[in-house]
């Protein structure tokens, strides 16, 4: 275990707070969607791959929307902050850019209304983000496995998802865990059938009626929109039930106890292995939708400090993710031959019997560390960078009205 902790080290970003990031970026916000092309303008005509680009797209308030960006304002691969408002939204550029500010991270707001227009506001963003990289926080310090926060989300699943590569990760999770890091696995809605199995696995009683609560908010969600999380891309690839997939989901998070429950925005409280809840709380069920696409669900796990999304995906996926890399696993080496520029890592050798699922974990182990340390993902070296945050709502706290309810 020491050899490993040796073997897996690193130089980390230091943030004031004592948080330690792989990444040092400035991020531009828009905080409306008619902002969003400027904030874009100044990101693409600054040719800095450090440099990117979120938002939010609503006019009116969405608590989970600006509780996301309040999020990935903090999270420790962000130095530094820029936030772009036209004028006239409910989501207000100048608190966002406070909030950076009191995070010990540059800051800066603008109006577009009161810049000028698009070319005044391109222009003053460019020479902004300019002087941002200019006096970018660049104090590092040793960083290793157990300082890493890892999320994992699957998408695009085949029969190979449930035998390989959530199989892999899970397998990769104990080991996180087992180093003193920390795992967050989500997708309540592709656990469907499986609640015994979750419960049963609860670190201790406020856990289990964490995981219970959530579970069974979960499966309202899914009456209540009369679709499960089932595909009919699931279904080429060889998946033929809800149940069949759940079994698949839920093995990405490996054998270990479940601390609890975090909602979106969360950070873990402490070391080992979290449930993320994206799911909406069932008194606004009529609105909202869990996890529309893939890019959202990565940012979902982003907001909760991972400094590294893990996607599993046996029919293969181009995405990337804003903020944090994103390493995309299959365990069908068909898909990985067929999109090796996109996809990361291969699982399928343990479906040969050419590796033990312990070995190829072990890999996967040694992968995200040369991420951490630097090394670009394929989706950051392709300059996949997607993101998508909706109109939202949930509760911060973990399942107190979902019982109310």
């Amino acid at each position: 275990m020491d050899n490993l902790k040796r073997e897996y080290s690193w130089m980390g970003y230091v943030r004031k707070n004592g948080a330690m990031g792989i990444r040092n970026k400035v991020l531009v916000i828009y905080t409306v969607e008619c902002a969003s092309f400027v904030a874009r303008e100044i990101v693409r005509l600054a040719g800095d791959p450090e440099t990117e680009v979120v938002g939010f797209s609503g006019c009116t308030d969405n608590e989970y929307a600006v509780r996301l960006l309040i999020a990935l304002i903090r999270h420790p691969n962000v130095g530094a902050v820029l936030t772009v408002g036209l004028g006239c939204e409910y989501v207000q550029p100048e608190w966002l850019a406070d909030i950076a500010g009191k995070e010990g991270k540059e800051a800066a707001w603008m109006f577009i209304q009161q810049e000028g227009g698009t070319r005044k506001t391109i222009e003053k963003g460019l020479a902004v983000v300019g002087l941002m990289r200019e006096r970018l926080d660049t104090k590092r310090k040793p960083m290793g496995i157990r300082d890493l926060i890892i999320g994992a989300e699957c998408g695009g699943s085949d029969y190979t998802s449930g035998l390989a590569g959530n199989v892999v990760v899970g397998r990769f999770f104990d080991r996180l865990t087992d180093l003193g890091g920390t795992a967050i696995f989500e997708e309540i809605v592709e656990a469907i059938g499986l609640k015994e199995m979750l419960v049963g696995r609860a670190a201790n009683e406020r856990a289990r009626q964490e995981i219970g609560d959530t579970y069974d908010k979960a499966l309202e969600y899914c009456k209540s929109v009369r679709q499960y999380s089932v595909s009919p891309g699931n279904f080429a690839g060889g998946l033929s039930t809800i149940e069949e997939k759940s079994m698949g989901a839920l093995i990405k998070s490996g054998s270990r106890p479940i601390e609890g429950v975090l909602k979106v925005g969360v950070k873990p409280p402490h070391p080992g292995l979290w449930l993320l809840d994206s799911t909406p709380d069932p008194y606004w069920m009529q609105f909202g939708i869990t996890n529309p696409n893939d890019s959202e669900g990565l940012m979902d796990l982003a907001a909760c400090h991972s400094h590294i999304v893990f996607l599993v995906t046996g029919r293969g996926n181009v995405v990337g993710s804003a903020v944090v890399p994103c390493i995309k696993i299959t365990g069908n080496s068909a898909t990985y031959r067929a999109m090796e520029e996109d996809m990361d890592f291969d699982a399928g050798p343990v479906l040969e019997g050419r590796c033990s699922q312990d070995e190829m974990a072990q890999k996967l182990l040694k992968m995200a560390a040369e991420v951490a340390s630097g090394t670009k993902s394929k989706s950051e070296a392709l300059g996949h960078k997607e993101y998508f945050i909706p109109y939202k709502y949930q509760d911060r706290d973990a399942t107190k009205k979902c019982r109310e309810a």
